[in-house]
């Protein structure tokens, strides 16, 4: 393989481009060589992060839409870039990366703030990103750009298991109902923090065959809804978990229960188990989580744009996952 240039060379990048589908192996390149390099700063040297699965990059690029931003360089190679999604009022940005031998050429400070930029035109009024919390270089570079930290998201994974009845599954219900559950579910994260809008992601998930939303209902009324990804997160490894990238519940919704059935759509989905991507500020449910059995398994801490801090319900459960 040849070994890209610098952009120290004096050859400004070229972009943002638009990332396409067709891309997707070269995104893997950069972000695969990124990650293994900042591990390795951060003392783990025997650490090689993987390819991503194609289809999980397809579902990123096809969320973003325009917010799919790239960089070349002189030769058309990608040497940076920043995947950045609008759901509703809601904004983030990941992932993101550098090509190793291009960093600290002031590359990162321009695709982040290209990224906030985009945003702006977008009128996000939540602005966020996460990062590895164990990260120094990371949390003082995005602080310098106007972040600043705010909650943890800790990933907390349950065994599968059988409940008593199946999960209701958005994917199974014929199209005019489907589309009368998507209001539903607009209707309900709306309720709980106004402008937010997730059924685009419900919508690419049930296309792209990458998993379900399941529906929670106490009577006919609509109390919650998970959108849950079953395909795997590595390009060539076999289906493990159901992840939860988005929770939504009303006030008063039974949060065990949710848990509870979410464990056996992972069961019945062929993964081993249900893993959620629990917010703090909810501390709530995620003592709920644990009380039933659940492992960390992982921590990322959420930052924010000063100017663009992310709400927390009054009421219910919102976790949205910033992370494909």
């Amino acid at each position: 393989m040849a070994v890209a240039r610098s952009w120290r060379t004096g050859h400004h990048p070229d972009g943002p481009q638009r990332a396409r589908v067709e891309d997707i192996p070269a995104l893997n390149q950069v972000f695969s060589n990124s990650f293994t390099e900042r591990y390795r700063r951060d003392g783990m040297v025997g650490v090689r992060v993987p390819y991503l699965n194609p289809l999980i990059w397809r579902y990123a690029i096809e969320d973003a839409g325009a917010g799919a931003l790239l960089w070349r360089d002189e030769r058309g190679e990608i040497v940076a870039f920043n995947v950045v999604h609008c759901s509703g009022s809601e904004g983030w940005m990941g992932p993101l990366a550098v090509r190793p031998e291009s960093q600290a050429a002031g590359v990162g400070k321009e695709i982040v703030r290209s990224g906030l930029a985009w945003l702006e035109r977008a009128r996000a009024s939540t602005v966020g990103l996460e990062t590895m919390p164990r990260t120094m270089d990371n949390i003082g570079f995005y602080s310098s750009l106007g972040f600043v930290p705010g909650r943890l998201t800790i990933t907390v994974t349950l065994d599968g298991a059988h409940a008593e009845h199946a999960p209701l599954l958005l994917g199974r219900m014929a199209t005019r109902d489907q589309h009368e559950a998507l209001g539903e579910c607009r209707a309900l994260v709306d309720g709980l923090l106004p402008g937010y809008d997730f059924t685009r992601e419900l919508v690419l998930t049930e296309e792209l065959g990458l998993g379900d939303t399941v529906l929670f209902r106490t009577g006919s009324r609509l109390t919650g809804f998970a959108l849950c990804h079953t395909a795997p997160l590595v390009e060539g490894r076999s289906r493990e978990e159901a992840r939860v990238l988005k929770l939504v519940l009303a006030p008063g919704a039974d949060l065990g229960g949710t848990v509870i059935a979410l464990a056996d759509y992972a069961r019945r989905s062929g993964t081993r188990r249900v893993a959620f991507r629990s917010q703090t500020d909810y501390l709530h449910a995620y003592r709920t989580l644990i009380s039933l059995g659940g492992r960390v398994r992982w921590t990322d801490l959420r930052m924010t744009l000063a100017e663009h801090p992310e709400p927390v319900a009054a009421e219910g459960v919102v976790w949205s996952n910033w992370e494909i």
